[in-house]
């Protein structure tokens, strides 16, 4: 049976520590070099769709880069369903935000809301029984979460306080993140999109703790790296209450994560002082509104140019062309309308 939060004994073992010193250096020079991106937007929308790919395809939703950003552009003559789930999500991810950005608190109502906007449905937390986790292979049950909607209200309750009074609990924060992630995994509340949501609850938890201003460290890249170990851990804690592992294994991916992550916007950033110096050298229409829009939207359209620099259509799409002409972007065409790629930052996002 699930035991509710708090943990009572002490589980930051000497192992546990060491790791988590690492793991904050990581932590806060990623948040220094976010600080460093002139738009906000641009990381969120860049970083947040790679991480909506990735959390997808956790749950085998598997889509391509081409397909996500398709999707974004609302074109005639694309449909592709997979793509449609990572725009929920990469939606639910900018909702999270924009609640907790408001009193930094994670309640259960914000939670059922992400999950609402996630799964494009009003159904809240289980409550008719019959839910088992099973091995996708064998098709054995392997956990078999709490099937009373009373006791799903009781324990999620209890992880609401939990994720919001410090006095509950002195444990690190990224501790506090990882039981928060077993805990709201073995509740499983939901019908679906439990383990979309919890690791939305993963970075939104980073942000409210102030480790970062932006939620852009994302798990679903180390969790598909390490899948079979995320899941084993998962049920060891279950079964054993061996928590030393699997603090482990997450402050690991926090680090890893976090490092990879300083890699690729110092790349980015580097990328977008480039296209600054190369249009302000050498166009007249250069605006910093026009820079963040190509960053912004790595496939862009003449309607994103209108609207974000206040021009009309005839304007905007001169502006596209001169720039595909010079060889800034690459313009595909798909039904009746065209779109342009900023093909240098898609290498960056795909090579990660």
């Amino acid at each position: 049976m699930l035991k509710k939060l708090p943990i009572e004994k002490d589980i930051e073992t000497k192992k546990v520590l060491k790791k988590l010193a690492s793991a904050h250096r990581a932590l806060a020079e990623l948040k220094g070099i976010v600080a460093s991106i002139p738009n906000e937007n641009i990381l969120i929308n860049t970083l947040g769709l790679q991480e909506a790919k990735d959390s997808s395809a956790i749950e085998n939703i598997i889509t391509t880069h081409d397909d996500i950003y398709k999707a974004e552009l609302n074109l005639n003559g694309f449909k592709s369903l997979s793509a449609k789930e990572v725009q929920n999500y990469i939606s639910a991810l900018k909702k999270g935000f924009a609640l907790i950005s408001k009193n930094k608190l994670l309640t259960n109502n914000d939670i059922i809301a992400i999950q609402a906007e996630l799964e494009k449905n009003t159904a809240g937390f289980r409550k008719v029984p019959g839910t088992a986790l099973k091995n996708a292979t064998t098709g054995e049950t392997v956990y078999t979460p709490p099937q009373e909607y009373t006791v799903i209200v009781d324990l999620m309750k209890k992880l609401e306080q939990f994720i919001n009074d410090d006095t509950i609990s002195d444990f690190d924060p990224l501790v506090k993140m990882a039981i928060i992630h077993y805990q709201f995994e073995s509740i499983h509340p939901f019908y679906d999109g439990n383990g979309r949501t919890g690791r939305i609850i993963n970075v939104l938890y980073l942000v409210m703790k102030d480790l970062l201003n932006l939620p852009v460290l994302y798990l679903s890249r180390y969790i598909i790296l390490n899948k079979g170990n995320y899941y084993k851990l998962l049920q060891e804690v279950r079964e054993t209450d061996d928590w030393e592992n699997w603090l482990l294994f997450m402050i690991d991916g926090v680090e890893q994560i976090s490092k990879e992550t300083i890699v690729l916007i110092g790349k980015v950033r580097e990328l977008i002082f480039e296209y600054k110096h190369l249009l302000r050298d050498n166009y007249k229409f250069y605006s910093q509104d026009l820079l963040n829009n190509l960053f912004k939207h790595p496939y862009t359209k003449i309607e994103f140019i209108e609207r974000d620099l206040g021009v009309s259509r005839i304007t905007a799409a001169k502006y596209l062309n001169e720039l595909v002409k010079d060889g800034l972007l690459v313009k595909q065409k798909l039904g009746t309308g065209n779109y342009y790629i900023n093909k240098r930052l898609m290498n960056l996002l795909i090579m990660r």
